[in-house]
């Protein structure tokens, strides 16, 4: 088989597409003809070599990747027979492999994929979408809500903010640049609005007109755009921080990050951590909720099994961008440098 492997850890250009002897599915496992494989921020951070990330560094030489979408071409010993042929998708947990032709995962961490999804969508539901879904735990949208989105054409962004529309909220989508604020537009929301460009937040307050403010804020961004957004909250207004969204409370350990998250992938933030105290919070009347990474590890299939059921119905369709296997380094410049949209995805 071909696959994207890594020898050293650094630059993008490390990737390297090569050809791999084929994996082999042990006992209660399947091995899968990959159709879509998800690029994950903390892909990049693992190709890197960096040690501050959520996950320690796999050992070399590795086929980084966790998310892949396929159909079952064989199978292990002992795995059901059922499973031969069918469409599945998959998150690989903490084994990797995923940059490939071909890949092998446990049978019962499979999920079949219904047939009004693609492939590339399902890879991003099975890990972007999990996600959403545990953001989302603490969340009552509805119709007398008014949401702002940060990073709205960001993987969990663009998801977020189609859930927040279907529930019926006055929706606010933000992004970082003329291209990517028209891809939220197209989204259905009710104001899309170009967070690089001077009084953005002006432009939303005129926008409102003070008859509905901002009460929930969804934020992968943080630093300076996260300020700002705050700004326009009302008292009692929620912040959801996930992501790349470093917002903490002072001396509360309460930072966002880590499995599962898009880490403020295609956010254009442009500031660096930034601590808000718990006197300013309360002074403005704001619960920040960061994502629960243990609700995310306690509950993953569940939280798989309703992400692919938003998909299937048509509730949530998730934005793509989708390079060549062969092409994996590009993909991890286009997410390192915030020149995709939504999820990354490759395509053997």
């Amino acid at each position: 088989m071909y696959a994207a492997r890594l020898h050293t850890f650094g630059p993008a250009e490390n990737l390297t597409y090569e050809q791999v002897p084929d994996p082999v599915p042990g006992p209660g496992q399947v091995r899968i003809a990959v159709e879509a494989a998800g690029v994950h921020l903390i892909d990049t951070l693992f190709r890197a070599g960096r040690e501050d990330g959520p996950l320690p560094l796999p050992e070399l030489p590795v086929i980084p990747g966790r998310e892949v979408a396929g159909t079952v071409e064989a199978l292990g010993e002992g795995t059901d027979a059922g499973w031969l042929g069918r469409r599945v998708t998959v998150h690989l947990g903490m084994a990797p492999g995923g940059y490939a032709s071909l890949a092998v995962a446990d049978a019962d961490a499979l999920h079949p994929v219904p047939d009004q999804v693609s492939a590339p969508a399902a890879v991003a539901m099975i890990g972007t979408g999990r996600t959403v879904m545990a953001v989302l735990r603490d969340a009552r949208i509805g119709p007398a809500d008014t949401v702002l989105v940060l990073a709205a054409a960001g993987g969990m962004g663009a998801l977020l903010a189609q859930y927040a529309k279907h529930r019926g909220a006055f929706v606010v989508g933000a992004a970082g640049g003329t291209a990517k604020t028209a891809l939220v537009r197209d989204l259905g929301v009710d104001m899309a609005v170009d967070y690089r460009q001077d009084g953005w937040a002006d432009r939303i307050r005129a926008e409102l007109g003070g008859e509905r403010p901002v009460n929930q804020l969804f934020d992968s961004t943080g630093g300076s755009l996260a300020r700002t957004a705050l700004g326009l909250l009302a008292p009692g207004s929620t912040h959801f921080a996930y992501g790349g969204a470093q917002v903490l409370l002072s001396g509360s350990g309460g930072g966002v990050g880590g499995e599962g998250t898009d880490g403020g992938t295609n956010g254009g933030t442009d500031g660096g951590a930034e601590e808000l105290s718990e006197d300013e919070l309360r002074a403005r009347g704001i619960t920040v909720q960061p994502l629960p990474g243990a609700l995310v590890r306690q509950h993953k299939r569940e939280l798989e099994e309703e992400s692919l059921a938003q998909a299937a119905s048509g509730a949530l369709t998730p934005l793509v961008t989708t390079f060549p296997l062969a092409e994996a380094g590009a993909a991890h410049r286009a997410l390192e440098t915030r020149a995709s949209t939504g999820k990354v995805v490759l395509v053997p």
